[in-house]
């Protein structure tokens, strides 16, 4: 386990520095908060691939796993309502699929791209992962997500920080389903114990 993270750190560290200054133009567009966020994911998966590759497995007991996914949360918040404020919000979307049509026409930056469409898929999916260590059901997952979602994007557009968004809404829940769809993957390199 010690070489498989050593080897994990150092990754991580590569594949991170290669992306920098994409990055960089994340938490300009974002916040800083996003550096260690996105670090964080990277070695996660990263390592978690490792442990799937070696067939090692990680014991997590399930305070840890809470304390982890409570910090995460609070990042991502800090990332959805601590923004710059020269950015405008004044705009809101309620036809589904329309930005995401308009993400792929290619009428804005790759950057902006990117993260209305692949970050707001993957930085759900630990949420679907941690919803079904709790053993919910798909259908109490669909419903718990839609409903803390559509709170968050209801208090951005009533708070001037984001905009609401239907797309952004149905692109959360297909991360938090993904999440916990590859639970069964997840799993069989990392156990939560009680």
């Amino acid at each position: 386990m010690k070489k498989l993270t050593t080897y994990t750190v150092l990754a991580s560290i590569v594949i991170f520095g290669l992306f920098l200054p994409f990055i960089f133009d994340l938490v300009y567009y974002l916040h800083p908060i996003v550096l260690p966020v996105v670090y964080i994911l990277l070695f996660t998966f990263i390592f978690l691939v490792g442990l799937l590759i070696t067939g090692q497995k990680l014991y997590l007991p399930l305070k840890v796993v809470d304390l982890l996914i409570s910090m995460y949360t609070l990042a991502l918040l800090v990332l959805l309502f601590l923004r710059p404020n020269n950015q405008s919000y004044d705009s809101y979307n309620l036809i589904p699929f329309s930005t995401v049509v308009f993400y792929l026409s290619g009428q804005v930056s790759g950057l902006v791209a990117f993260y209305n469409l692949a970050a707001n898929v993957g930085l759900f999916v630990p949420f679907g992962i941690y919803l079904k260590i709790y053993r919910y059901s798909i259908s109490q997952i669909i419903l718990l997500s839609f409903l803390s979602i559509s709170f968050i994007e209801m208090m951005q557009m009533f708070l001037n920080r984001g905009s609401l968004n239907i797309d952004d809404l149905i692109l959360n829940i297909i991360g938090v389903i993904i999440g916990s769809l590859i639970y069964p993957v997840f799993n069989k390199a990392c156990e939560i114990t009680k």
